[in-house]
């Protein structure tokens, strides 16, 4: 019977986290660490992200380290930029270790600068969950990773990476369906999109949402390793104080 009381009290928990996400962050936070961590942990991936992006900073990071050192590591890439860091001041040095040598050593180098970020920059707007592949992978084997993932989390492109991370190209989710099973990736890709960094502002990124068609722009380091990405839908919560001109964007596109 406690079992079956458990696992209401988590499709409870998930409902409320996917429905009303801030209202759960902030009942989520009003209760024991102990408490939460028995709801949330045998969440789904995509539910535990939603659920510490709405979380007080503090109460997240106490939360997140008590999950299984994988599913935190995992967890923790994809949430948004700046909720991660500024989890990532909450973590005692042994932990921040600990977790850091669980993510890429690019997107530790991002959290390290991202709360200096300006609140209208790409790098406090895009978005860590994303699909990437490797060159060699085969069109099937990508199309077959797609259709067990959410219709919500479907992504419209993959990115294509060599083995080092570094961006190499992009392949449109929607044209796979048209080439040979066993293609590999990196003949099909295309890098005819434009490429942004983290530090940029609004209207270096609006002149190249306006100048190419692709509907995610990658976010690539200094060596054109692949950080995130940006959409117009992201990037339209950016509250400009001259002009609100992604979410234009994305409606005149839509």
């Amino acid at each position: 019977m406690l079992n079956q009381t458990d696992t209401l009290a988590n499709v409870l928990a998930e409902k409320f986290i996917t429905t009303a996400p801030q209202a759960a962050g902030r009942v989520l936070g009003s209760m024991a660490t102990h408490e939460v961590v028995l709801l949330v942990s045998p969440l789904k991936a995509q539910t535990l992200v939603t659920c510490f992006n709405n979380m007080e900073p503090c109460k997240a990071a106490a939360v997140l380290r008590r999950l299984p050192a994988r599913q935190a590591g995992y967890v923790f890439s994809r949430l948004d930029v700046m909720q991660a860091a500024r989890m990532m001041k909450e973590f005692s040095q042994p932990y921040r270790e600990k977790l850091s040598a669980s993510l890429k050593p690019e997107f530790v180098a991002l959290l390290k600068g991202a709360l200096a970020f300006a609140p209208n920059s790409v790098g406090a707007r895009m978005s860590t969950d994303f699909v990437s592949v490797k060159t060699d992978a085969k069109a099937a084997d990508v199309i077959e990773r797609l259709k067990n993932m959410p219709r919500k989390k479907l992504p419209p492109v993959c990115f294509v990476t060599a083995k080092d991370g570094q961006l190499k190209g992009a392949v449109r989710v929607a044209e796979l369906l048209f080439y040979p099973a066993d293609s590999a990736v990196g003949s099909l890709m295309s890098a005819d999109y434009a490429v942004l960094t983290p530090g940029e502002g609004e209207t270096s990124a609006m002149q190249k949402f306006k100048a190419c068609q692709w509907p995610l722009l990658p976010v690539v380091d200094g060596q054109n390793k692949l950080l995130g990405v940006l959409s117009p839908k992201l990037a339209a919560d950016v509250q400009s104080p001259k002009k609100h001109w992604l979410k234009r964007l994305f409606r005149r596109n839509k």
